[in-house]
């Protein structure tokens, strides 16, 4: 038999054919994220999204695009891949969410040295999976190989998501007042941020492994860091009209940071620590990072990956509908947050 040769760029590391058949073999993954709005097929220039908005007064399209940062290097140490890709898609969701916006679609981007079939796989796979799950159309990506990049084994994520709003609904902050309560929902673990620090408090201070135990966690300590950040938007959709006066995903820069961004001048958000319970992995990094407490709260979500801010009047009825905490209230001051 005729030895097959091998081609000059997959000898350069950048094997053409193996990412072909790689790609093909997620087409029923990604069209189970489709809808009747998605036209054409995986795999052209360009994705296509029929869009219909004719329930809509003054629809605004909104988009937003994000990466899962050095969560990343808890999935290579663990070999699991498609928790990382759920992250990747709830997290963009949530980041239009909190503008009142409801997903349409999202595009991913893969970066590695060598393309590894199995960990891509897994990767889509959690990119479908969450797409399904937030009503959202897998359209396309882009899977890069480039070899002398990336350390091996080890690759990139980022992913872009764009959503609609009608302008009428949107949550632009303006309607925030001093009075207005701050609802807390919660989050499943650190999401995706922090995670730099936690690594190196965890990991190299502490001396622990993705298999070590702490107390009071149910998992070992690899799951417990690949916990998927939630999708808070199907939630926040279900809601009344009129309920929400703003929303602050929290992310990198934890409450500190983000709640001023949905706050109008003269409106602080003072935040009352004592109201929930932070869950044992924040503590044992505090403790062992000997990390200042307020500078946790502004890396890490400490266990809040939302906060909804809503009429102290309709508070209650907020509460019971999310099933989140009372966290603190809007005061009169300067635009920040004041923790207490």
């Amino acid at each position: 038999m005729k030895k097959k040769k091998v081609k000059a760029y997959a000898q350069a590391g950048v094997d053409v054919d193996l990412g072909n058949v790689v790609k093909r073999g997620i087409q029923a993954l990604v069209r189970s994220t489709h809808g009747p709005e998605v036209l054409g097929r995986i795999g052209g220039f360009g994705g296509l999204f029929r869009a219909d908005f004719k329930a809509m007064k003054d629809p605004v399209l909104v988009s937003s695009v994000d990466g899962v940062g050095t969560k990343l290097k808890v999935a290579f140490a663990t070999n699991r891949h498609d928790t990382v890709g759920q992250d990747l898609v709830n997290h963009c969701i949530d980041d239009i969410a909190v503008l009142g916006a409801r997903p349409l679609f999202f595009l991913d981007y893969i970066a590695s040295g060598e393309l590894k079939p199995k960990v891509f796989t897994q990767l889509l796979r959690g990119f479908s999976k969450a797409c399904k799950a937030g009503s959202c159309a897998l359209v396309g990506g882009e899977t890069a190989q480039m070899p002398g990049m990336y350390q091996k084994g080890e690759y990139d994520l980022a992913g872009t998501i764009v959503g609609v709003v009608d302008r009428p609904l949107m949550l632009d902050g303006s309607k925030v007042r001093a009075g207005d309560v701050l609802i807390g929902l919660p989050a499943n673990g650190l999401h995706t941020n922090g995670y730099s620090l936690a690594r190196k408090v965890l990991f190299e201070t502490m001396g622990l492994k993705t298999s070590s135990r702490l107390p009071g966690l149910r998992l070992n300590l690899g799951a417990e860091l690949l916990r998927v950040h939630k999708n808070y938007q199907p939630l926040m959709a279900s809601l009344p009209k009129g309920l929400l006066h703003a929303a602050a995903h929290i992310t990198g820069g934890g409450l500190i940071d983000n709640l001023p961004r949905v706050l109008p001048p003269g409106c602080q958000a003072n935040i009352r620590c004592a109201s929930w319970t932070v869950p044992p992995l924040y503590r044992a990094i505090e403790k062992g990072g000997r990390i200042d407490g307020e500078e946790m709260y502004q890396v890490f979500n400490m266990g809040i990956g939302m906060v909804l801010i809503v009429k102290k009047a309709r508070a209650a009825e907020a509460q019971k509908l999310t099933r989140g905490k009372i966290i603190g209230e809007i005061a009169k001051g300067s635009r920040g947050v004041v923790l207490g």
